[in-house]
């Protein structure tokens, strides 16, 4: 029996997402100066197919152990190897890269909001409404 729903699951899939694409954006940004760089991304439909292809299980030493289930795996993100942006091939685009992460931000702040006011709930729900 799941008592709070699927929507805490898919909360933290979208916290997820949402980190691995602030890895790729902040890895662009540091390689802004690296002369051949390709910017890299992360695309939300090839993280969705791979989640739902490939699950990373890890070993339990009892049953009654929650199960673990990472949905973000390494290879999730690509590159944009057709872009250059500078004369030494580097493909960042450093407004954009600020537009991206500030995006970013916001979605996972709202993310954050959602899984907290869900906790909040439950936690009034146990504690009888007081």
């Amino acid at each position: 029996m799941n008592i709070y729903g699927s929507t805490i699951s898919l909360l933290e899939r979208g916290l997820n997402f949402s980190s691995a694409k602030g890895k790729a954006i902040s890895q662009n940004i540091a390689n802004v100066d690296t002369p051949n760089y390709k910017a890299k991304s992360v695309s939300f439909k090839e993280l969705l197919h791979e989640s739902s292809t490939s699950p990373i299980k890890a070993y339990r030493t009892n049953d009654l152990h929650i199960d673990f289930n990472s949905n973000v795996s390494q290879k999730s993100g690509f590159n944009s190897s057709d872009f250059r942006y500078r004369h030494n091939g580097n493909g960042v685009d450093m407004e954009k890269e600020q537009a991206d992460l500030a995006a970013n931000q916001i979605y996972y702040n709202a993310l954050v909001d959602r899984l907290n006011g869900k906790f909040n709930t439950l936690q009034n729900v146990i504690k009888g409404g007081r």
